[in-house]
């Protein structure tokens, strides 16, 4: 099992001394209504959790990156105009534990509760079709939660990193949270609200 919280410095791996646990509910329903109007929609909850023995008694772990719930879901609607097609689509994802990189790590713990949704129209004529949208409506990011991503990006080589006797990262000036560079702080796409556009050809 990768161990993210004895040493946020070392990549740990070890055996498991417990069990896992991942049990879950999946539920998916479709509607389409005389092929003008297709809808589809689905949830996950999951119980992900880590038993792990700590001296003579177990520990219930949270693993890190593993939301509790999750949604996704799919509209399209074929307009009066002939051809054009409206989609809209989206998912939207539970609190999630996050891997910090430190006892002095400014970020949050856990993911707020976030969405991506995307928006697209088609225009289908003879073997062309033209489309164009939105991704990301909501301009969701995950620097909207936290002050910074990837811990200390500026010295990715820990150049300017001081450490103790014990081997363990000092508080400097530089480095008031003691901190080394990290980039596993990522839970969601770090792209912003973007348009596109394209034509796709059928030959056949």
């Amino acid at each position: 099992m990768p161990d993210y919280d004895t040493d946020p410095n070392k990549i740990i791996y070890k055996n498991l001394n417990g069990n896992s646990i991942s049990r879950g509910l999946s539920l998916n329903l479709t509607y389409d209504w005389s092929n003008k109007i297709k809808i589809m929609a689905g949830t996950t909850l999951q119980d992900v959790f880590i038993n792990q023995k700590q001296g003579d008694k177990m520990q219930k772990i949270q693993p890190v990156l593993v939301e509790k719930w999750s949604a996704v879901w799919a509209f399209t609607y074929h307009t009066p105009i002939k051809g054009l097609i409206a989609d809209y689509t989206g998912s939207i994802y539970g609190p999630m534990r996050l891997p910090l990189a430190g006892a002095l790590d400014p970020r949050p713990a856990y993911s707020p509760v976030w969405s991506l949704q995307n928006f697209q129209m088609t225009y289908k004529t003879g073997k062309v079709e033209f489309y164009g949208g939105i991704k990301n409506l909501l301009n969701w990011t995950p620097t909207k939660s936290a002050g910074f991503l990837i811990s200390r990006a500026e010295d990715p080589f820990d150049k300017n990193v001081q450490y103790g006797p014990n081997g363990k990262v000092l508080v400097t000036p530089d480095n008031p949270y003691a901190l080394t560079f990290d980039p596993t702080y990522m839970y969601a796409p770090n792209q912003g609200r973007r348009g596109f556009a394209g034509i796709r050809l059928t030959v056949n």
